[in-house]
């Protein structure tokens, strides 16, 4: 597990500044943002591992005694190394098997990803997709095969965007030996690209930015990538027996149900959407869902539940007052790579750091704009007189 630490307030509003300045385009605004997030988001670490560190000295010792290993005997050789060579060096690549925590980090700590159907292809940059409506032939019980099979089958290669963070080690980070700075590292990157990927796959502009297609946009057919129009209001408005929000939702579910139509085809396939919705909503609207949603049950105990088993997530990415719904397995998310490291040892020498820039490569698109829907929220809790 990555690193627990207090998300102060200097934190989060670095944090709320940085989601701002990402959707601005304002290059000078975005690195200043960075700066400020990337420098809030190390002091924070850094204390939480100074706190914790004599707290777990003896549990240490003690699994140790007992033959336990934090890490692999490949991580503790590649950052024992970083240790004694007072930092990483250029090109050196994190161990797979830290790769993957950081991956499994990123995708327990941050629903959004998990929901999103997040995949880490290594090297791989092609998907292989298939067409279920393909894969069958009818015909004579003794006569030819029908069909081709492979009729049923695409393969489609995703261009992957470099995705870089920042990683400020302090020099008397690795006196406290390989399991923290193994711990520092991945808390910083899970953090890091936690940012980075919630705002490409939410708001991305795509491929004129060098960033994916984000859920809240549309692909045209000359490829210019715009802003979702809405396709509706949702109110969540209380009534006796539920049948307006669960009629707003059926809405909702209907949309999703047909896929866009494909070139030369007048309507869209029908899809099963069932059991798979996903809505994204910012946390401040996440509690007015809630609250609509929410009842009590005999025993005391109180249930939140939204029809048609609709799976709610929150992203700060969402803008207040709207909802984006997708369909999981239709939006594709991937990672590829293995977090090159290159090493600064210049930059914040005065500081008694060394900087170090950490390169993944990610990328995102919806299979069609149909793929996910927004809709305005006007949720009243004014009572009635």
């Amino acid at each position: 597990m990555t690193i627990k630490f207090n998300k102060s307030e200097v934190f989060n509003e670095a944090k709320t500044k940085l989601t701002a300045a990402m959707a601005s385009g304002d290059e000078a605004q975005q690195t200043e943002a960075f700066q400020n997030y990337f420098d809030a988001l190390q002091g924070e670490v850094v204390n939480a591992v100074r706190s914790q560190v004599n707290d777990e000295m003896l549990d240490r010792s003690i699994l140790q005694q007992r033959g336990q290993n934090v890490l692999t005997s490949e991580e503790m050789k590649f950052f024992n190394a970083a240790i004694e060579e007072g930092g990483f060096t250029d090109d050196s690549i994190l161990p797979v098997s830290t790769q993957e925590r950081i991956f499994e980090d990123l995708t327990t700590e941050h629903p959004l990803l998990a929901a999103i159907g997040l995949q880490d292809l290594g090297a791989v940059t092609r998907f292989i997709t298939s067409d279920p409506t393909k894969a069958y032939a009818w015909g004579k019980l003794f006569g030819d095969i029908k069909g081709q099979v492979n009729a049923a089958f695409d393969e489609e290669e995703i261009t992957q965007l470099k995705l870089t963070a920042f990683a400020v080690i302090p020099s008397d980070m690795e006196d406290l030996g390989p399991v923290w700075v193994e711990r520092y590292v991945r808390t910083l990157l899970v953090e890091s690209y936690s940012v980075g990927l919630e705002y490409g796959f939410v708001n991305g502009k795509g491929p004129s930015a060098t960033e994916p297609v984000g859920l809240m946009k549309d692909v045209g057919s000359d490829g210019a990538v715009t802003d979702k129009s809405s396709s509706g209001t949702l109110t969540f408005a209380p009534s006796e027996k539920g049948e307006l929000i669960a009629g707003e939702l059926y809405g909702v579910i209907s949309n999703l149900s047909v896929a866009e139509p494909k070139e030369g085809e007048t309507e869209g396939k029908s899809l099963k959407v069932l059991n798979k919705v996903v809505m994204v909503v910012n946390p401040i609207d996440a509690i007015g869902v809630q609250a609509r949603n929410t009842i009590q049950t005999a025993n005391g105990q109180w249930v939140m539940a939204l029809p048609y088993n609709i799976q709610v997530v929150e992203s700060e990415e969402v803008p207040v007052g709207k909802a984006v719904f997708f369909v999981k397995g239709r939006y594709r998310a991937a990672l590829a790579g293995g977090y090159k490291l290159k090493k600064f040892d210049q930059t914040l020498a005065i500081e008694d750091a060394l900087l170090y820039t950490i390169k993944q490569f990610a990328n995102g698109r919806p299979k069609d704009n149909k793929a996910a829907l927004v809709y305005d929220l006007d949720i009243d809790f004014t009572p009635e007189v």
